[in-house]
């Protein structure tokens, strides 16, 4: 997601030091996110459109405020906050409560508890920490987009204010005493020197924010995204501009025109080059935040460089809108996609295209009215609390928003018999009579129309709106090795002193089978031991997750099979797991080629544990649905045959064809297939027996794996004996 710079202006005229390249400039960066969110086959790499941004930003604000201390010899931090207060919240906080209005139309209940939180995260500038966070949460992965996603940028832009202005006053502050205790004030030299050490403070931001980028990039692209301290480089070297203004206007036109459009190009460049799947920022955020640096670096050029183009009255038009362009087109996109389902190009783009219509109405009647008021101006305090007017309101309406679900529903268990709770249970979940979960499809659930999708049902359980929460214990006792991390973590059930004992490796999917097996282990007492590393398949093999390799994921699995096959011997191994893109080289392996080589690597990872005399049990991956289960169910309560996906299709999504043919031919390891008691019919319904089937797309709820545990316990027993 990204965001659009705000637009500074001086305290009198909004005109002046006005350039009509820079405001072209916005119209394209503007454009390629636009395009970019509207439909990412169009432009991949659109959203490096909000580095361009951080760079104008940092040239324009540091100039402003060097200016201002250059000129006063002061930085009136009021007057600064009021001026960022005017021209920022009033549009934002519109935004915001609008969005709570379009989610409470047009989002599904499941998603509505978040976006109060998202409204509290975006209205107090810390969305991108929230969203750094979820990034690295593999239970938030999955999840649809927010409707205030884009409001990071907003919160990066924002901390780096809270702190540049003061570290200026600072340098600012020294350079005087410097200056008093030496007894030198040289006419015309005190704005150079001052400067300097501008630019030096400036460097100590900067330097360490990009090292700091390209690591955690490098490292953790999903976290390094968001954080602020991956980006304030980038608004760094736009600061950096605008100190050097003085050198840059010598340059001669020629190369100013050079340099321009060198820089158009680099942007351009990196839009169509950069893809989403591409760890960014990191070094390549170089290409399109040096190109932005060199357009700005330009402004000699006139007509011959980029403001050729960039200075035509159409393209100022859309740079002008750029800020209220940017807050309206992505909660029309969420709004629209999650009332029509996925959003065609075409779609997309007329969306975009109609969010144009409140981007203007705000620009015109609400963000002019207040940046141009005179007396907010001249009354700086008042600026900010309307600020704050328009910060606290959507703030609290997010908070009081989380009462549209309150209280939330809490998972419930449910077992294969009557009842699933009584009135001594306390629980608010109906009574039903009769099995429950996969216990109601029988012996033969591929013909039991209990299997059959239907569009109403008596009770749903768990609850949709608690389904993310009905999870395995092996979230809340944290068994999976996370991120980057390529040490091993275990968790022990059943009986913890046993003599015989199952490992259970893989990935979430292999995770999938844990409330069925806690249940065989603790009846036939069994010590259960987890090895598990979330999108990381227990296979010989290098792979892609989202088109980018996974080191640790490779050297996890080394250091598992060396435990299993040394002192963690287990007298029998479970595993299973979905599909993933192999890596050969520096090449994905697509189709074909990357099952084959899935196949291959499975039998060469099932052998090595047989050779080393460990029975291996393989147990088939769940279909993998092109739904969102548990949100669609929430919103479709009473047509539920809307939930469903074709079986063929959720068959073939999943690992399970190539785990079906990899175990064939192979001694001493077995599949054990319930996809018939998960997928009996031939469209996956989405509730059986009352039970919610999945909780996203392709994880079980852990009601109803655990309404899997007597073809769980009957399946082992079979090959054990």
């Amino acid at each position: 997601m990204t965001r659009l710079d705000s637009r500074p202006e001086p305290k009198t005229d909004i005109r002046a030091g006005y350039r009509g390249d820079i405001e072209g400039l916005r119209a394209v960066a503007v454009v390629l996110v636009l395009l970019s969110h509207a439909g990412r086959d169009v432009l991949p790499g659109g959203f490096v459109g909000v580095d361009v941004f951080f760079v104008i930003s940092g040239f324009l604000i540091t100039g402003l405020l060097v200016e201002e201390l250059e000129r006063t010899g002061r930085i009136s931090l009021t007057g600064f906050y009021a001026r960022r207060a005017k021209r920022l919240l009033p549009a934002a906080g519109l935004v915001l409560g609008t969005s709570l209005l379009l989610t409470l139309f047009f989002l599904p209940r499941t998603r509505w508890a978040d976006t109060g939180w998202d409204v509290v995260a975006s209205g107090l500038y810390v969305m991108n920490w929230r969203l750094a966070e979820q990034a690295v949460d593999y239970l938030a992965v999955g999840d649809a987009p927010s409707i205030l996603q884009h409001y990071w940028s907003l919160a990066v832009e924002e901390q780096f204010y809270l702190v540049w202005p003061l570290l200026l006053i600072l340098v600012g502050w020294s350079g005087r005493r410097r200056r008093r205790a030496t007894r030198v004030d040289t006419p015309g030299r005190t704005g150079v020197s001052r400067r300097r050490w501008f630019l030096l403070a400036l460097a100590l931001i900067g330097v360490p924010s990009f090292a700091w980028s390209a690591y955690l990039t490098s490292s953790d692209p999903s976290r390094a995204y968001f954080v602020t301290t991956t980006r304030m480089w980038e608004l760094a070297l736009g600061g950096g501009l605008a100190l050097l203004s003085f050198r840059l206007s010598r340059l001669p036109r020629t190369v100013a025109a050079g340099l321009g459009w060198a820089g158009l190009a680099a942007i351009v460049v990196a839009a169509l080059w950069i893809t989403p799947s591409m760890a960014f920022p990191g070094y390549l955020a170089v290409l399109p935040t040096f190109g932005a640096a060199a357009v700005i670096a330009a402004g000699t050029a006139g007509r011959t460089g980029p403001e050729l183009v960039l200075g035509l009255r159409p393209v100022r038009a859309i740079g002008a809108l750029s800020y209220s362009l940017y807050l309206w087109h992505w909660p029309l996109l969420v709004a629209a996609q999650a009332r029509f389902g996925e959003l065609s190009v075409a779609a997309g783009l007329t969306v975009v295209f109609l969010s144009a219509l409140p981007a203007w109405a705000t620009y015109h009647y609400l963000e002019n009215p207040v940046r141009r008021s005179k007396r907010l101006a001249f009354y700086p305090v008042r600026a900010l609390r309307l600020g704050l007017f328009f910060t606290a309101v959507p703030v609290l309406a997010g908070l009081l928003f989380q009462f549209t679900v309150w209280p939330p529903p809490r998972p419930a268990p449910v077992t294969d018999t009557i009842p699933w709770a009584g009135p001594s249970s306390g629980s608010s979940v109906p009574v039903r009579s009769g099995p429950s979960g996969a216990a109601i499809l029988g012996d033969t659930p591929r013909t039991s129309r209990d299997g059959v999708p239907v569009d109403k049902v008596d009770a749903i359980v768990p609850d949709p709106l608690a389904a993310k929460d009905d999870l395995p214990d092996v979230y809340p006792d944290r068994c999976f090795s996370e991120g980057t991390r390529t040490e091993i973590v275990t968790c022990v059930y059943g009986d913890r002193g046993a003599d015989f004992t199952v490992a259970v490796v893989g990935d979430s999917h292999a995770g999938n089978w844990i409330p069925a097996l806690q249940a065989v282990a603790t009846e036939r007492k069994w010590r259960l031991v987890t090895y598990l590393k979330q999108s990381c398949p227990f296979l010989d093999l290098e792979i892609s997750v989202l088109s980018r390799t996974q080191p640790a994921c490779a050297e996890w699995n080394r250091n598992v099979r060396a435990e299993l096959t040394g002192t963690a011997r287990p007298d029998l191994l479970l595993t299973s797991g979905a599909f993933y893109v192999p890596i050969r080289g520096d090449a994905l392996l697509n189709g074909a080629d990357g099952y084959h080589a899935t196949v291959e690597a499975m039998r060469r990872t099932w052998t090595a544990m047989t050779d080393a005399g460990i029975r291996t049990v393989v147990l088939r991956d769940t279909p993998h649905l092109n739904v969102r289960v548990a949100e669609c169910v929430s919103a479709n309560r009473t047509r539920l045959t809307r939930c469903t996906a074709p079986r063929e299709l959720a068959v073939t999504a999943s690992a399970g064809p190539a785990q079906a043919e990899a175990v064939g031919g192979l001694s001493g390891v077995r599949l054990v297939d319930l996809t018939d008691a998960i997928c009996p019919a031939d469209r996956c319904a989405p509730v059986i027996g009352g039970v919610l089937v999945y909780r996203d797309s392709s994880h079980l709820t852990a009601t109803y794996a655990r309404s899997l545990t007597p073809r769980v316990g009957a399946a082992l027993d079979t090959l054990l004996n």
